[in-house]
């Protein structure tokens, strides 16, 4: 459904205009940016959780190491 304000627009227009087809063209690209941003987080997340579990294992190593060597 097109905005009020696009209504007003397109009813100030001497020439008909049909918003229909741009406006839905903008819903569809919104549905697509919104996936493509829902899979970013996603993938951040994940990120996220694998840097901290390698920055424990490096810490675990780190001190097994100096463990065994003094």
């Amino acid at each position: 459904n097109p905005s009020p304000e696009l209504c007003r627009i397109n009813e100030d227009q001497k020439v008909a205009l049909d918003l229909d087809p741009y406006v839905k063209k903008l819903l569809n690209a919104r549905r697509r940016v919104v996936l493509v941003n829902n899979i970013l987080q996603n993938a951040q997340e994940r990120l996220r959780r694998l840097n901290h579990s390698v920055a424990k294992e490096t810490v675990r190593r780190r001190a097994m190491l100096e463990a065994g060597g003094y």
